[in-house]
């Protein structure tokens, strides 16, 4: 007799019938409240919060191309000739004075040159570095935003900021949100997955919060999948154990803990419930996942990667078939973008680990149909100054570039510009809230509507911010 049925022999007849009468009532409730979790059959399946939708969906799903460390917008996608002119000559106090700067504070400001050519690329024209050509390639698919604007200006608080909408630390992810809010279409794998790879620069460290369900149920948060070994930490099955065993423990685990729920009313304990569930069943989903060789060669040659090694392009074909099986919000972070010095040749290597990968995934997500209901982001924290830090630049974040391609987004565009410095953003500047408010928006979710009440206060990711950036949309 295991530990859970000799528990169930010392129930009184009335601690039975209260708690029986709790569990029918709690299952016709979730059932009122959420019937596409009924019908989709998984006792702990989350069908997501919105549901209907706001209005119709021009995405279904999001893939962050997260380039960690600060990409210089200078040298990969807003060309100023100005700039190149004035090379080496002091920068005009008009644009700095009274403005913050991270580590050229009380130092001579001199303007740097663009360090790499720019051409116009496709039938759009799109103006992008020679540092970057494969990127070039898709530039008809492209959306370029050249006027984003952030409010953290050092590392973490900014990373924090782009992935939560605030710089205070232990606030809902966006990736988390999305979960929260739609669900996955996958219960055999988290819906929310974050690879990360390295190599070219500076490594930028990367905190676990950044992809965290804060003050959401932890069912929400990002599962990290590792580059070498097991991707998921403790997922295989230990020597001895069978799957039959195994499945034993989980069903009296999952028992034990339903029977405490009904007195505890912890959502966090149904958590605990899902998440042994989806472990078991990542035991088979993980391995089909992360083995290549069903992808045809001309994939893998796309990519320049053969199997799961935790590079960038590996990630990226990754992050394509977490996608195509359902997984709602992927991040694929590159954590080296750090260029405070020697930016000529920190980005030449750093561009060289992703630019391939970037453009495969469009490509491969163009071909599959995929790119019409896959919303692809592109970019870093913040940019860096047109004022040199030696050969490199600081941090900035008056101006700076990133890029949307697919999920109802105008393609072949560029949208806004920063002045003739690259120093702030001049015409149509898109804050951080707005990227959020835009996103959210493509995928059916109106911003001001998807709340968590948390210590009394309606919290969400633009906080009281953010306005949907209309101009770009399809």
């Amino acid at each position: 007799m295991n530990p859970y049925e000799r528990y169930q022999l010392e129930l009184t007849r009335r601690q039975f019938f209260g708690r029986t009468a709790r569990g029918i009532g709690g299952l016709a409730l979730a059932s009122l409240l959420n019937p596409a979790a009924r019908a989709a059959g998984a006792p702990d399946h989350w069908a997501g919060l919105v549901n209907p939708l706001h209005f119709p969906a021009r995405a279904k799903r999001v893939i962050h191309l997260y380039m960690a460390g600060g990409p210089a917008h200078l040298e990969l996608f807003d060309y100023k000739p100005e700039l190149e002119r004035l090379d080496g000559e002091p920068m005009p106090e008009s644009f700095t004075k009274g403005q913050p700067i991270a580590q050229l504070q009380d130092q001579k400001l001199k303007c740097l040159r663009p360090q790499f050519k720019f051409t116009k690329h496709g039938t759009s024209g799109q103006e992008i570095s020679d540092a970057i050509p494969h990127i070039a390639s898709v530039a008809d698919d492209l959306c370029i935003i050249r006027s984003m604007q952030t409010e953290q200006i050092n590392h973490d608080p900014a990373h924090t900021f782009m992935n939560t909408g605030t710089s205070i630390s232990g606030r809902p992810s966006m990736g988390s949100w999305l979960t929260y809010g739609l669900g996955s279409e996958n219960d055999d794998l988290p819906g929310f997955v974050v690879l990360t790879s390295r190599g070219g620069g500076q490594m930028q460290p990367i905190a676990a919060r950044q992809w965290h369900s804060g003050f959401l149920p932890s069912r929400f948060q990002g599962v990290k999948f590792e580059s070498s070994g097991d991707p998921v930490p403790y997922l295989s099955r230990p020597a001895g154990v069978s799957e039959k065993q195994q499945r034993e423990v989980i069903d009296a685990v999952r028992a034990m803990n339903q029977e405490l729920g009904q007195t505890l009313h912890d959502p966090e304990l149904e958590t605990r419930i899902s998440q042994y569930e989806l472990a078991f069943r990542m035991q088979t989903s993980v391995p089909e996942l992360v083995d290549f060789s069903s992808e045809p060669q001309s994939i893998r040659d796309l990519y320049g990667a053969e199997k799961a090694d935790g590079s960038f392009g590996a990630n990226c074909l990754l992050a394509r078939r977490l996608a195509e099986r359902g997984v709602r919000f992927i991040q694929v972070y590159h954590r080296d973008w750090d260029h405070h010095e020697r930016i000529l040749t920190g980005i030449k290597e750093t561009a060289g680990h992703i630019d391939r990968g970037s453009a495969a995934l469009i490509t491969d997500l163009k071909q599959r149909g995929m790119l019409d209901d896959t919303l692809v982001l592109w970019g870093g924290e913040f940019g860096r100054t047109p004022m040199a830090q030696g050969d490199g630049r600081d941090h900035h974040i008056r101006g700076f570039s990133v890029f949307m391609a697919g999920g109802g987004v105008k393609p072949g565009i560029t949208h806004g510009a920063t002045d003739e410095l690259g120093y702030a953003a001049v015409q149509d500047p898109v804050h951080v809230h707005d990227l959020h408010a835009t996103m959210l928006h493509l995928l059916g979710i109106d911003h001001e509507r998807l709340t968590y009440k948390y210590q009394g206060r309606d919290f969400r990711l633009t906080d009281v911010h953010g306005k949907v950036v209309k101009e770009i949309l399809a």
